[in-house]
């Protein structure tokens, strides 16, 4: 089990994840009662109860690392990216088959969705580049997993002075959950890759889900807009 408490000035702060998966939670089970109520609570109970050995083993900072915190961290946000996945399926259902009447409730259920998404793919995208939080700020470089993503600070070493300062190569820059979550609202607007781009398999298919799924909500909700203004 990695425990770098001597590496405090590297370790990532516990909070700013934290606070992302809360709201997800939360809009998650502020869903009217036609998403299946019963599901959405089971998951967000689950959530939580994931949670909280994660908080006792780094409550701040992260700094150690097992192998049943990092399955367990991961599937919290596979678990999410999932029940999110059913929410849209049924907002699609919603959305091509019901009326006018709930017509307001269902697009701010879209908004939901959407931005629950954002953040969900931002936990998975952050539990799996280059070995996770832990190891991405606490292992050396060349002990590190090939990485899943390719952001501007890799390659900013030879760019101007000013720029290239905050480089990986020249500064140690790392992604934060910031980066990431940066990273998932512009896959999610742009349906493609902005300024960091997917390097594995399993990073493509995560962006191309994701984009798929952002592109069937907006699509849909402006059918559906246009239909309640007309």
């Amino acid at each position: 089990m990695p425990d770098t408490a001597n590496a405090k000035d590297r370790s990532q702060h516990r909070w700013p994840a934290v606070t992302g998966l809360l709201i997800a939670l939360g809009l998650y089970a502020a869903l009217p009662s036609a998403f299946l109520p019963v599901i959405r609570y089971t998951v967000v109970g689950t959530g939580l109860v994931m949670l909280i050995p994660l908080l006792i083993l780094n409550p701040r900072r992260l700094r150690k690392e097992t192998r049943w915190s990092k399955k367990l961290a991961t599937g919290q946000a596979l678990l999410l990216v999932a029940a999110n996945g059913v929410a849209l399926v049924q907002l699609i259902i919603l959305l091509t088959s019901s009326g006018s009447g709930n017509g307001r409730t269902l697009l701010l259920a879209a908004l939901q969705i959407w931005v629950t998404n954002i953040i969900a793919f931002a936990l998975v995208f952050w539990e799996l580049d280059r070995g996770g939080p832990v190891a991405r700020r606490n292992a050396h470089r060349d002990s590190l997993p090939a990485a899943d993503f390719r952001f501007p600070q890799d390659e900013d070493h030879d760019a101007v002075t000013e720029v290239a300062t905050r480089s990986s190569v020249k500064s140690g820059w790392v992604a934060s959950f910031v980066d990431y979550t940066y990273f998932s609202l512009s896959n999610s607007m742009a349906f493609s890759p902005t300024d960091t781009m997917p390097l594995s398999p399993r990073a493509k298919m995560m962006m191309g889900l994701e984009a798929a799924g952002g592109f069937v909500l907006l699509a849909l909700v402006i059918a559906h807009a246009v239909s309640l203004l007309g």
